[in-house]
């Protein structure tokens, strides 16, 4: 697929789930892709912690990328680069901030010398083969959150990345109404819009009046207080700065990523008046009601602060009568981790307050209000909901023609749709897949080794040694080892049992085809599993010559 004099969005990752944002636009022979991010492991995939997007589409056409513009610093829109950008080999583009935290994540995976990283200002137009580029400040929960207006010969763009309207933000000067009205006005062709908070009835609220909430919580408290946020929402650490000179309190910072997205956000200008932190020894030697801890983990990250604070095997401890405030939205698929940390906080007699007891949070995500008025400002002819899953892109293209956009196209993951000339038309699909980052590798998300990764979880596992002699009779007793077979009390028996059933698989197997007989073996065995525990467990068969 080869785009001709036509205009072509292709998403290969972010649309038909929330998370890891990968989108391309084709004309006139070339691409240019904009964000490249990752969603982070989940219980369906074991052992893993990050997950990539299947770019397999565009390396197979690398000679036709021009680019990969960034609209901001989050890591479902930048978190892939260290683990592709170099294989790509195209320029990368971002604002200032963004670049920074883009660097200081290719300089840690040691290939800042060979991926080209270009500084844009924002509002400052660059041009990429037939594509026009220019970003627009829009108001989001990190510095440098834009939109990027793409011109065309078929056609300008309006791709929003991830944003909402805050009339008082904390960060950054986003454009006004009257700014992006006037993109409206020199029309635009497609508005491709974030759908993440399509189901809320209301605005996402401002982030000064969470530092309202924040001041009425923590000054409340008695004890310490640990306040625990998405890292990279550098708005929300202001408003923690000035929490904590509003309510008297020294402040602390547990988390190597806080301590990266606070000197990013220092060396380009922001938080130039957070205050002077102290150390976790200092912190642990104040007042109990003078110290206020920003740490992370509100997700339940096992190795992040929080958890580990949780487990009393971090320096900063708390105890009962303390408070923890989680000044973040529960991201769905981590429930269960949340509540494990939640009930070790509990278990200390740990005071706890979430956005439903306390107006601690707000979205950077809009809502119907603000969607409603984004339209009303940029009058697209074709609405392109992304950022979603598939209930919520169905749901904004309804909204979206409910106030007037005469056309949306619903699209997920590897639909390549034509967006000019003529009516928007799907034209086919690419390969759009999973990656996994398991440890140093990058394998396929459902490839043989988490599949198998997934039985053994769930079945257990089962290894049968049975010596040979050369001329192929059975020598002494098979061995057996188990591991997550449920026969905790019983496993002497079981595995004299299992002993048993090999060597008479062994033995009738004879001498002929050593493959039948590993698998005359294998199955002896897995069925005195069945027999004793209903489960059928991963079965390894070594037969060793002697």
């Amino acid at each position: 697929m080869t785009p001709g004099n036509e205009l072509l969005f292709l998403a290969l990752g972010g649309s038909g789930e929330i998370g890891m944002n990968v989108n391309l636009y084709g004309c006139r022979g070339k691409w240019i892709m904009v964000d490249c991010g990752v969603i982070f492991g989940t219980p369906d995939y074991p052992g893993i912690d990050l997950i990539l997007p299947d770019l397999q589409f565009i390396e197979e056409r690398l000679d036709d990328l021009l680019g990969i513009v960034l609209t901001h610093g989050h890591e479902d829109h930048i978190g892939a680069l260290p683990y592709l950008a170099a294989d790509l080999g195209v320029p990368l583009y971002a604002t200032p901030f963004t670049a920074g935290l883009i660097h200081g994540k290719l300089d840690e995976e040691g290939i800042a010398d060979r991926v080209e990283l270009n500084v844009v200002r924002e509002e400052e137009p660059f041009e990429l083969g037939p594509f026009g580029i220019r970003y627009v400040p829009l108001a989001h929960s990190i510095p440098e959150g834009n939109a990027v207006l793409i011109d065309t010969p078929y056609g300008r763009v309006f791709h929003t990345g991830d944003w909402k309207i805050d009339d008082t933000p904390v960060m950054g000067s986003p454009s006004t109404a009257e700014e992006l009205t006037q993109i409206g006005d020199e029309g635009v062709l497609a508005l491709v819009c974030d759908s993440t908070n399509v189901f809320n009835p209301e605005a996402s609220g401002s982030e000064q009046e969470v530092r309202e909430g924040l001041d009425r919580v923590i000054a409340g408290a008695k004890g310490r207080v640990l306040v625990t946020t998405f890292a990279s929402n550098a708005a929300r650490l202001q408003t923690l700065g000035e929490a904590a000179r509003d309510t008297g309190r020294a402040m602390c910072v547990a988390g190597r990523s806080l301590d990266r997205i606070l000197r990013v956000a220092r060396a380009t200008g922001y938080l130039r008046n957070f205050p002077e932190t102290v150390d976790f020894e200092t912190a642990m030697t104040l007042p109990r009601d003078k110290v206020m801890i920003v740490a992370t983990g509100g997700q339940g990250e096992p190795r992040a602060a929080l958890a580990r604070i949780a487990e009393d095997s971090h320096p900063l401890k708390l105890d009962k009568g303390d408070r923890v405030i989680f000044s973040s939205k529960q991201i769905p698929g981590n429930e269960l981790a949340i509540g494990r940390i939640m009930n070790a906080l509990a278990a200390k007699g740990v005071e706890m307050v979430t956005d439903r007891q306390a107006f601690v949070h707000v979205s950077g995500h809009p809502g119907r209000p603000e969607l409603a008025e984004m339209y009303r400002w940029i009058r697209p002819e074709i609405l392109v909901p992304v950022h979603g899953e598939m209930r919520h892109i169905a749901e904004q293209a309804r909204f979206g023609i409910e106030q007037g956009i005469p056309g949306a196209v619903i699209q997920t993951n590897g639909e390549i749709i034509r967006l000019a000339p003529g009516k928007p038309e799907k034209l086919g699909h690419a390969p759009a897949g999973r990656l996994v980052l398991d440890g140093d590798v990058i394998l396929p998300a459902d490839g043989s080794t988490i599949n198998e990764r997934r039985k053994l979880g769930l079945y257990g596992q089962m290894s049968v040694a049975v010596a040979l002699r050369k001329d192929g009779s059975v020598a002494g007793e098979p061995e057996v080892r188990i591991q997550g077979v449920p026969v905790k009390e019983d496993r002497d028996p079981f595995i004299e049992e299992a002993c048993l059933a090999a060597a008479q698989a062994a033995a009738a197997g004879g001498r002929g085809d050593r493959e039948k007989l590993r698998e005359a073996v294998r199955l002896a065995t897995r069925r005195v599993a069945v027999k004793w525990t209903g489960k059928k467990p991963v079965v390894d068969v070594l037969l060793i010559e002697v």
